[in-house]
């Protein structure tokens, strides 16, 4: 693999809501404003985060991260287009992305009413395909590609010819292999992921997982996962908005003289399986707001009597977490 794993960025960029017009995060209007999102000005935006990315990166001395997939609308074609376009090295960035989902929705922000946005099909076929997708729009720029939202309902984790193909990604291509997981049953997923083998080589290099100051459940087994030696990976930091009204970031933010997005990513950096977190920003002001987690993460981790406090004063049951999010609009 051709970044190690002590030189792996901390804080990256996810694409998300990013690569695609509607998502299911709160208040897009805020950001986007009224006017339509044509895929130019969705680029746009897009390359101006990443210029932000890049720049912050440079003065921290860090490598840039951006995390894709397949079904982020356009998201690999934005990141590919971009690297080009600047002449950026294969080394002076980490790119990572998924496969396992198509993204359906045409370009539209709300479709009707049970129409999905995004089909899965965790096939070894479907694998190959969006291989060769993902190598079309991100060439050599890979640096890790995940399974996504591996689930134990979709039979991935038993599927013997995936599991051989992703193996065999990762000793052509050199890229390092992952799986993503959602749903109250991320910690199950998790553990039986770390059991998987592939001629006596364990199969999965990181895990990317929702774990933020309300979803708390996947903590002990992120802790395994991290002694076991793979690369924790954080998604929906801000639980898609909804840690940004909480009553208790709120409160410890103004204690703190911080923002609430701040705050509420600080509390995971700070966590004892080290994770590396991605941001949702989609303005530049927004990646630079949370960029700033990472010293206040510092700090949290010389007062963990506090970092607890918050912890323990936010957490709700996993399953509540995930029945709220089951309702969020794309919009």
């Amino acid at each position: 693999m051709r970044t190690t794993r002590g030189s792996l960025p901390c804080f990256g960029l996810g694409m998300a809501a990013l690569g695609r017009p509607g998502y299911i995060n709160l208040n897009r209007d805020s950001a986007f404003g009224s006017d339509a999102r044509t895929l130019d000005k969705m680029q746009t935006q897009a390359d101006q985060v990443l210029d932000v990315l890049f720049r912050l990166s440079q003065k921290s001395g860090s490598i840039p991260w951006i995390d894709c997939a397949r079904s982020y609308g356009l998201s690999e074609k934005f990141v590919g287009e971009y690297l080009k376009k600047r002449n950026i090295k294969r080394d002076e960035v980490y790119v990572s992305s998924k496969w396992g989902y198509t993204y359906v929705a045409d370009w539209n922000v709300q479709l009707d009413p049970g129409e999905p946005h995004e089909v899965k099909d965790h096939s070894a076929y479907n694998f190959l395909k969006q291989l060769d997708e993902t190598v079309s729009f991100l060439g050599d720029y890979v640096n890790l590609y995940q399974i996504h939202s591996a689930t134990l309902e979709s039979g991935v984790l038993e599927n013997a010819d995936v599991h051989k193909a992703l193996s065999q990604c990762r000793k052509e291509r050199g890229w390092a292999i992952g799986l993503s997981v959602s749903s109250p049953k991320q910690d199950e997923v998790i553990r039986r992921a770390m059991e998987i083998q592939v001629d006596g080589t364990k199969l999965f290099d990181s895990v990317q997982c929702t774990y933020n100051v309300l979803e708390q459940r996947p903590g002990p087994v992120l802790i395994e996962a991290h002694q076991s030696g793979m690369d924790i990976i954080i998604k929906e930091g801000l639980a898609n908005g909804r840690v940004l009204q909480n009553p208790i970031i709120r409160e410890y933010s103004r204690k703190l003289s911080c923002e609430p997005d701040q705050l509420a990513l600080a509390c995971i950096l700070a966590q004892p399986f080290r994770p590396r977190v991605l941001s949702g920003a989609v303005t530049p002001d927004q990646l630079q707001s949370n960029w700033a987690a990472k010293e206040l993460a510092r700090k949290l981790q010389e007062d963990p009597t506090m970092l607890a406090e918050i912890m323990d004063k936010t957490k709700i049951e996993s399953e509540k977490y995930w029945s709220e999010r089951s309702t969020l609009a794309w919009n």
